[in-house]
């Protein structure tokens, strides 16, 4: 019986690892990766059942219909205490948060020389 029940554990515990790895970092909740792999190690038959009960992103039986992110805003007319969640448009891809970081970036480079110049403007313009 023992040995049934090693064997039960050892097969639980390199399903849970396995499907861990193979997983994306998308479908993996509450934790990373690599939290994940670490708990089943240390933790092999708790982590195991931990994984699959809990960290793990079943697909929905409705289609392969993304998941909507869902933002939490506070406004005054809610009920003090209790956040209301809207759901976002639309994810913006890293292409495009990166172009806005440059764009920004860009625009402070500006600024600052713009400032720079103006300092020098006001300090020709200054009697000796």
């Amino acid at each position: 019986m023992p040995l049934v029940i090693s064997a039960i554990s050892l097969i639980l515990v390199i399903g849970a690892l396995v499907d861990i790895i193979t997983r994306q970092d998308t479908q993996v909740k509450h934790m990373p990766k690599i939290v994940w792999v670490l708990l089943v190690v240390f933790l092999p038959l708790i982590g195991s059942v931990l994984w699959f009960s809990l960290g793990r992103e079943y697909e929905r039986s409705n289609g392969d219909r993304p998941r909507i992110p869902v933002q939490v805003s506070r406004r005054p007319r809610d009920t003090p205490g209790r956040p209301v969640a809207t759901p976002t448009a639309r994810v913006r891809s890293t292409e495009e948060q990166l172009a806005d970081l440059e764009r920004e970036i860009e625009f402070h480079e500006k600024q600052a020389r713009i400032e720079r110049l103006q300092r020098d403007v006001e300090e020709r313009r200054k009697p000796d």
